[in-house]
Protein backbone atom coordinates (compact mmCIF):
# COMPACT_ATOMS: atom_id res chain seq x y z
CA UNK A 1 0.00 0.00 0.00
CA UNK A 2 1.15 3.40 -0.62
CA UNK A 3 2.57 5.82 1.91
CA UNK A 4 0.38 8.43 0.96
CA UNK A 5 -3.68 8.42 0.98
CA UNK A 6 -6.00 10.22 -0.74
CA UNK A 7 -9.75 10.25 0.20
CA UNK A 8 -11.49 12.00 -2.81
CA UNK A 9 -15.23 12.81 -3.68
CA UNK A 10 -16.58 13.71 -0.25
CA UNK A 11 -17.56 16.71 1.41
CA UNK A 12 -14.90 18.03 3.49
CA UNK A 13 -15.19 20.09 6.22
CA UNK A 14 -12.20 22.39 7.19
CA UNK A 15 -12.26 25.51 10.00
CA UNK A 16 -12.58 27.58 6.65
CA UNK A 17 -16.14 26.02 5.55
CA UNK A 18 -16.87 22.91 3.68
CA UNK A 19 -15.07 21.58 -0.05
CA UNK A 20 -17.33 20.24 -2.13
CA UNK A 21 -15.39 17.14 -4.00
CA UNK A 22 -13.17 17.62 -1.97
CA UNK A 23 -9.89 15.66 -1.13
CA UNK A 24 -8.08 14.86 1.94
CA UNK A 25 -4.19 13.99 1.65
CA UNK A 26 -2.77 11.97 4.00
CA UNK A 27 1.18 11.29 4.51
CA UNK A 28 2.44 8.66 6.88
CA UNK A 29 0.53 9.91 10.12
CA UNK A 30 -0.07 13.51 9.32
CA UNK A 31 -2.56 15.81 6.76
CA UNK A 32 -0.50 16.42 4.06
CA UNK A 33 -0.76 19.91 1.62
CA UNK A 34 0.07 17.69 -1.62
CA UNK A 35 0.38 14.33 -2.75
CA UNK A 36 3.00 12.27 -4.83
CA UNK A 37 2.19 11.00 -7.90
CA UNK A 38 1.86 7.40 -6.13
CA UNK A 39 -0.09 7.83 -3.87
CA UNK A 40 -3.19 5.56 -3.45
CA UNK A 41 -6.70 7.28 -4.04
CA UNK A 42 -9.57 6.20 -2.08
CA UNK A 43 -13.04 7.39 -4.25
CA UNK A 44 -15.81 7.98 -1.57
CA UNK A 45 -19.25 7.34 -2.40
CA UNK A 46 -21.21 10.28 -3.50
CA UNK A 47 -22.57 12.91 -0.55
CA UNK A 48 -20.16 11.19 2.29
CA UNK A 49 -18.19 13.49 4.64
CA UNK A 50 -14.85 13.50 5.99
CA UNK A 51 -15.06 15.59 9.20
CA UNK A 52 -11.74 15.48 12.09
CA UNK A 53 -11.95 12.93 14.59
CA UNK A 54 -13.98 13.67 17.41
CA UNK A 55 -12.14 14.66 20.81
CA UNK A 56 -14.11 13.33 24.07
CA UNK A 57 -12.96 15.60 27.14
CA UNK A 58 -15.54 13.58 29.44
CA UNK A 59 -15.74 9.85 29.33
CA UNK A 60 -15.88 6.65 32.09
CA UNK A 61 -15.68 3.83 29.91
CA UNK A 62 -16.85 1.62 27.06
CA UNK A 63 -17.16 -1.42 25.50
CA UNK A 64 -17.41 -2.85 28.58
CA UNK A 65 -14.23 -1.94 30.32
CA UNK A 66 -13.81 0.98 32.97
CA UNK A 67 -11.45 4.49 33.26
CA UNK A 68 -12.53 4.40 36.36
CA UNK A 69 -11.40 1.32 37.61
CA UNK A 70 -9.98 -1.29 35.32
CA UNK A 71 -6.95 -2.70 34.50
CA UNK A 72 -4.19 -1.57 31.56
CA UNK A 73 -5.98 -3.76 29.40
CA UNK A 74 -9.72 -2.81 30.26
CA UNK A 75 -8.65 1.30 29.68
CA UNK A 76 -7.21 0.10 26.22
CA UNK A 77 -10.15 -1.34 25.51
CA UNK A 78 -12.84 1.39 26.03
CA UNK A 79 -10.34 3.66 24.40
CA UNK A 80 -10.29 1.25 21.50
CA UNK A 81 -14.63 1.01 21.63
CA UNK A 82 -14.50 4.83 21.35
CA UNK A 83 -11.91 4.91 18.39
CA UNK A 84 -14.26 2.46 16.10
CA UNK A 85 -17.18 5.21 16.92
CA UNK A 86 -14.60 8.15 15.94
CA UNK A 87 -13.45 9.16 19.04
CA UNK A 88 -9.76 9.42 17.86
CA UNK A 89 -8.86 12.07 20.97
CA UNK A 90 -10.11 10.80 24.68
CA UNK A 91 -9.43 11.94 27.72
CA UNK A 92 -10.21 9.20 30.67
CA UNK A 93 -13.03 10.66 33.38
CA UNK A 94 -12.71 9.14 37.06
CA UNK A 95 -15.48 9.06 39.48
CA UNK A 96 -15.41 10.00 43.17
CA UNK A 97 -13.74 7.49 45.03
CA UNK A 98 -10.74 7.34 48.39
CA UNK A 99 -8.16 10.09 47.72
CA UNK A 100 -5.26 7.07 48.00
CA UNK A 101 -7.61 5.42 45.17
CA UNK A 102 -7.57 8.20 43.19
CA UNK A 103 -4.36 8.95 43.39
CA UNK A 104 -3.45 5.45 42.41
CA UNK A 105 -5.83 5.15 39.06
CA UNK A 106 -3.95 9.22 38.36
CA UNK A 107 -0.59 6.96 37.96
CA UNK A 108 -2.05 4.12 36.24
CA UNK A 109 -3.67 6.76 33.64
CA UNK A 110 -0.72 9.75 33.37
CA UNK A 111 1.56 6.45 32.02
CA UNK A 112 -1.52 5.59 29.48
CA UNK A 113 -1.33 9.02 28.84
CA UNK A 114 2.42 9.72 28.14
CA UNK A 115 2.37 6.80 25.91
CA UNK A 116 -0.62 8.45 23.52
CA UNK A 117 -3.23 6.07 24.50
CA UNK A 118 -5.50 8.53 26.31
CA UNK A 119 -5.43 12.56 26.54
CA UNK A 120 -5.42 12.96 29.88
CA UNK A 121 -6.83 12.92 33.19
CA UNK A 122 -10.37 14.71 33.75
CA UNK A 123 -11.10 14.23 37.93
CA UNK A 124 -14.99 14.00 38.35
CA UNK A 125 -15.23 13.80 41.94
CA UNK A 126 -14.94 13.69 44.93
CA UNK A 127 -15.03 17.46 45.48
CA UNK A 128 -18.50 17.47 44.83
CA UNK A 129 -21.91 19.19 46.53
CA UNK A 130 -23.92 16.14 48.27
CA UNK A 131 -26.24 17.84 47.48
CA UNK A 132 -25.54 17.42 43.22
CA UNK A 133 -24.24 14.36 44.04
CA UNK A 134 -26.04 11.99 40.78
CA UNK A 135 -23.95 8.81 40.50
CA UNK A 136 -21.38 9.27 42.91
CA UNK A 137 -20.96 7.72 46.47
CA UNK A 138 -22.00 10.58 49.27
CA UNK A 139 -19.89 9.10 51.82
CA UNK A 140 -16.87 9.38 49.61
CA UNK A 141 -17.14 13.68 49.17
CA UNK A 142 -15.20 16.28 50.70
CA UNK A 143 -14.62 20.14 50.33
CA UNK A 144 -12.29 21.31 46.98
CA UNK A 145 -9.43 21.37 49.78
CA UNK A 146 -6.26 22.71 47.29
CA UNK A 147 -4.04 20.36 49.16
CA UNK A 148 -5.54 17.51 47.91
CA UNK A 149 -6.23 18.90 44.82
CA UNK A 150 -2.62 19.35 44.18
CA UNK A 151 -2.22 15.65 45.17
CA UNK A 152 -4.01 14.19 42.31
CA UNK A 153 -2.32 16.61 39.94
CA UNK A 154 1.28 15.69 41.19
CA UNK A 155 -0.09 12.22 40.85
CA UNK A 156 -1.40 12.70 36.65
CA UNK A 157 2.43 14.06 36.78
CA UNK A 158 1.21 16.69 34.68
CA UNK A 159 -1.53 14.49 32.32
CA UNK A 160 -4.27 16.25 34.71
CA UNK A 161 -6.48 18.00 32.31
CA UNK A 162 -9.48 18.59 33.83
CA UNK A 163 -11.00 19.03 37.62
CA UNK A 164 -14.76 19.35 38.48
CA UNK A 165 -15.44 21.22 41.47
CA UNK A 166 -18.16 22.57 42.95
CA UNK A 167 -16.88 25.94 43.69
CA UNK A 168 -19.34 27.04 46.21
CA UNK A 169 -17.89 24.92 49.02
CA UNK A 170 -14.82 25.68 51.09
CA UNK A 171 -11.87 25.96 49.29
CA UNK A 172 -13.57 25.92 45.95
CA UNK A 173 -12.41 29.23 44.43
CA UNK A 174 -9.28 29.22 46.17
CA UNK A 175 -8.78 25.53 44.30
CA UNK A 176 -9.99 26.73 40.95
CA UNK A 177 -6.90 29.98 41.20
CA UNK A 178 -4.68 26.84 41.99
CA UNK A 179 -5.89 24.61 38.95
CA UNK A 180 -5.84 28.05 36.93
CA UNK A 181 -2.51 28.80 37.86
CA UNK A 182 -1.13 25.66 36.64
CA UNK A 183 -2.80 25.22 32.68
CA UNK A 184 -5.42 23.04 34.13
CA UNK A 185 -9.06 23.38 33.31
CA UNK A 186 -11.40 23.92 37.02
CA UNK A 187 -14.82 23.13 35.49
CA UNK A 188 -18.33 23.87 37.42
CA UNK A 189 -20.06 20.84 38.39
CA UNK A 190 -21.85 18.62 40.13
CA UNK A 191 -22.56 21.81 42.23
CA UNK A 192 -25.68 23.66 43.61
CA UNK A 193 -24.04 27.50 43.61
CA UNK A 194 -25.84 30.36 42.98
CA UNK A 195 -25.62 32.61 40.30
CA UNK A 196 -23.13 35.16 41.94
CA UNK A 197 -20.91 31.93 43.70
CA UNK A 198 -20.66 30.34 39.97
CA UNK A 199 -19.53 34.27 38.54
CA UNK A 200 -16.92 34.32 41.43
CA UNK A 201 -15.77 30.90 40.14
CA UNK A 202 -15.43 32.23 36.54
CA UNK A 203 -13.48 35.15 37.56
CA UNK A 204 -11.22 33.38 39.39
CA UNK A 205 -10.46 30.97 36.47
CA UNK A 206 -13.26 28.27 36.01
CA UNK A 207 -13.83 27.84 32.16
CA UNK A 208 -15.65 24.75 31.67
CA UNK A 209 -19.54 23.68 32.84
CA UNK A 210 -19.65 19.85 33.47
CA UNK A 211 -22.73 18.27 31.38
CA UNK A 212 -24.64 21.55 31.51
CA UNK A 213 -28.00 21.36 33.15
CA UNK A 214 -27.73 17.85 34.72
CA UNK A 215 -26.35 17.77 38.92
CA UNK A 216 -27.36 21.32 38.86
CA UNK A 217 -29.59 24.00 40.22
CA UNK A 218 -32.44 24.39 37.34
CA UNK A 219 -32.59 27.85 35.58
CA UNK A 220 -35.27 30.00 37.56
CA UNK A 221 -36.53 33.37 36.81
CA UNK A 222 -35.79 35.31 40.18
CA UNK A 223 -33.08 32.93 41.06
CA UNK A 224 -31.56 32.18 37.63
CA UNK A 225 -28.73 29.79 39.15
CA UNK A 226 -25.27 29.15 37.76
CA UNK A 227 -27.36 27.63 34.21
CA UNK A 228 -27.79 31.38 33.49
CA UNK A 229 -24.02 32.47 34.56
CA UNK A 230 -22.51 29.91 32.58
CA UNK A 231 -24.36 30.26 29.44
CA UNK A 232 -23.83 33.99 29.71
CA UNK A 233 -20.06 34.25 30.16
CA UNK A 234 -17.94 34.42 27.03
CA UNK A 235 -15.10 33.03 28.78
CA UNK A 236 -17.02 29.23 29.74
CA UNK A 237 -17.41 26.24 27.63
CA UNK A 238 -20.48 24.57 28.12
CA UNK A 239 -20.53 20.36 27.93
CA UNK A 240 -23.89 19.16 26.10
CA UNK A 241 -24.76 14.93 26.28
CA UNK A 242 -26.44 15.20 23.41
CA UNK A 243 -28.40 11.34 23.64
CA UNK A 244 -32.18 12.69 23.98
CA UNK A 245 -31.98 11.52 27.45
CA UNK A 246 -30.16 13.86 29.37
CA UNK A 247 -31.43 17.00 27.64
CA UNK A 248 -34.59 17.36 26.37
CA UNK A 249 -34.54 18.97 23.09
CA UNK A 250 -35.61 22.21 23.41
CA UNK A 251 -33.24 22.66 26.28
CA UNK A 252 -29.91 21.35 23.95
CA UNK A 253 -31.45 23.87 21.37
CA UNK A 254 -31.31 26.77 24.27
CA UNK A 255 -27.70 26.20 25.11
CA UNK A 256 -26.36 26.01 21.92
CA UNK A 257 -28.08 28.91 20.68
CA UNK A 258 -26.93 30.70 23.74
CA UNK A 259 -23.20 29.94 23.93
CA UNK A 260 -22.79 29.27 20.07
CA UNK A 261 -21.28 26.70 18.26
CA UNK A 262 -17.78 27.91 19.36
CA UNK A 263 -18.46 27.74 23.28
CA UNK A 264 -20.02 24.23 23.47
CA UNK A 265 -18.17 20.68 23.69
CA UNK A 266 -20.42 17.90 22.67
CA UNK A 267 -19.46 14.77 25.42
CA UNK A 268 -20.34 11.49 25.96
CA UNK A 269 -20.16 11.04 29.80
CA UNK A 270 -20.35 7.29 28.63
CA UNK A 271 -19.42 4.58 31.09
CA UNK A 272 -19.04 1.24 30.78
CA UNK A 273 -22.01 0.29 29.00
CA UNK A 274 -21.17 2.23 26.12
CA UNK A 275 -20.89 0.95 22.88
CA UNK A 276 -21.63 -2.88 24.64
CA UNK A 277 -25.24 -3.39 25.87
CA UNK A 278 -27.87 -3.44 28.78
CA UNK A 279 -27.02 -5.24 32.26
CA UNK A 280 -25.50 -4.31 35.36
CA UNK A 281 -22.28 -2.54 35.89
CA UNK A 282 -20.09 -0.97 38.55
CA UNK A 283 -19.78 2.68 38.38
CA UNK A 284 -16.96 3.25 41.02
CA UNK A 285 -18.72 1.77 44.41
CA UNK A 286 -22.08 2.14 42.95
CA UNK A 287 -23.95 -0.61 40.90
CA UNK A 288 -25.43 0.72 38.01
CA UNK A 289 -28.68 -0.86 35.60
CA UNK A 290 -28.35 -0.88 31.99
CA UNK A 291 -32.10 -0.60 30.06
CA UNK A 292 -32.78 0.13 26.67
CA UNK A 293 -29.45 1.85 26.53
CA UNK A 294 -30.26 4.27 29.57
CA UNK A 295 -27.85 4.10 32.50
CA UNK A 296 -29.44 4.26 36.56
CA UNK A 297 -28.21 4.03 39.40
CA UNK A 298 -29.69 0.36 41.08
CA UNK A 299 -30.11 2.08 44.48
CA UNK A 300 -32.08 5.38 44.17
CA UNK A 301 -32.34 5.75 40.06
CA UNK A 302 -30.10 8.56 39.23
CA UNK A 303 -29.28 8.89 35.93
CA UNK A 304 -25.53 6.95 35.95
CA UNK A 305 -23.60 8.54 33.21
CA UNK A 306 -24.51 7.71 29.32
CA UNK A 307 -24.09 4.74 26.86
CA UNK A 308 -23.80 7.61 24.24
CA UNK A 309 -20.82 7.31 21.93
CA UNK A 310 -19.77 10.83 19.56
CA UNK A 311 -20.58 9.26 16.56
CA UNK A 312 -24.19 9.08 17.34
CA UNK A 313 -24.41 12.69 19.24
CA UNK A 314 -22.94 13.99 15.41
CA UNK A 315 -25.91 12.49 13.80
CA UNK A 316 -28.59 13.26 16.20
CA UNK A 317 -26.98 17.17 16.45
CA UNK A 318 -27.41 17.21 12.89
CA UNK A 319 -30.62 14.71 12.09
CA UNK A 320 -32.83 15.51 14.88
CA UNK A 321 -31.54 19.54 16.29
CA UNK A 322 -30.93 20.74 12.58
CA UNK A 323 -27.58 22.06 13.60
CA UNK A 324 -25.40 23.26 10.88
CA UNK A 325 -22.36 20.40 9.97
CA UNK A 326 -19.41 22.60 10.61
CA UNK A 327 -20.85 23.86 13.77
CA UNK A 328 -21.53 20.64 14.68
CA UNK A 329 -17.86 19.92 13.77
CA UNK A 330 -16.78 22.70 15.72
CA UNK A 331 -18.69 21.40 18.88
CA UNK A 332 -17.17 17.72 18.72
CA UNK A 333 -13.46 18.51 17.49
CA UNK A 334 -12.44 21.76 17.13
CA UNK A 335 -13.73 23.43 20.26
CA UNK A 336 -12.78 21.00 22.90
CA UNK A 337 -9.17 20.16 21.46
CA UNK A 338 -8.34 23.76 22.25
CA UNK A 339 -9.59 23.47 25.70
CA UNK A 340 -7.07 20.61 25.73
CA UNK A 341 -4.21 22.55 24.42
CA UNK A 342 -4.15 20.26 21.58
CA UNK A 343 -5.25 22.12 18.48
CA UNK A 344 -1.82 21.90 17.03
CA UNK A 345 -2.33 18.14 16.92
CA UNK A 346 -5.82 17.44 16.49
CA UNK A 347 -9.70 19.17 15.91
CA UNK A 348 -9.11 19.77 12.27
CA UNK A 349 -8.38 18.87 8.74
CA UNK A 350 -5.34 20.75 7.95
CA UNK A 351 -2.28 20.36 6.89
CA UNK A 352 0.40 19.13 9.72
CA UNK A 353 -1.83 17.41 12.10
CA UNK A 354 -2.28 14.29 12.72
CA UNK A 355 -4.44 12.53 10.58
CA UNK A 356 -7.59 11.91 12.95
CA UNK A 357 -10.76 12.06 10.53
CA UNK A 358 -14.23 10.05 10.38
CA UNK A 359 -16.11 9.30 7.33
CA UNK A 360 -19.75 9.48 7.24
CA UNK A 361 -22.23 9.02 5.03
CA UNK A 362 -24.99 11.05 3.31
CA UNK A 363 -27.24 10.36 6.67
CA UNK A 364 -24.34 10.67 8.50
CA UNK A 365 -23.70 7.25 9.35
CA UNK A 366 -20.03 6.21 10.83
CA UNK A 367 -18.19 4.40 7.13
CA UNK A 368 -14.53 5.20 8.52
CA UNK A 369 -12.36 6.09 11.11
CA UNK A 370 -8.49 7.04 10.64
CA UNK A 371 -6.31 7.80 13.33
CA UNK A 372 -2.61 9.11 12.69
CA UNK A 373 -2.61 7.73 9.52
CA UNK A 374 -4.30 3.90 10.17
CA UNK A 375 -7.68 2.82 9.53
CA UNK A 376 -9.17 1.97 12.76
CA UNK A 377 -12.66 1.57 10.27
CA UNK A 378 -11.71 1.39 6.85
CA UNK A 379 -15.01 3.28 4.55
CA UNK A 380 -16.91 1.04 2.53
CA UNK A 381 -19.43 2.67 -0.20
Amino acid sequence: MAASKVLAGAQVVLPTGTLTDGRVIVDGTRIAGSAPADAEVIDLAPGHWVVPGFVDIHNHGGGGASFTSGTVEDVLKGVHTHRLHGTTTVVASTVTGEMDFLAQRAGLLSELAEQGDIAGIHFEGPFISPCRKGAHSEVLLRDPDPAEVRKLMDAARGRAKMFTLATELPGGIDSVRLLAEHGVIAAIGHTDATYEQTVEAIDAGATVATHLYNAMPGLGHREPGPIAALLEDERITVELINDGTHLHPAAFELAFHHAGADRTALITDAMDAAGFGDGRYMLGPLEVEVKDSVARLVEGGSIAGSTLTLDRAFKRSVTVDGLAVDDVVRAISANPAKLLGMYDKVGSLEPGKDADLVVLDAEFELKGVMRKGEWVVAPTR
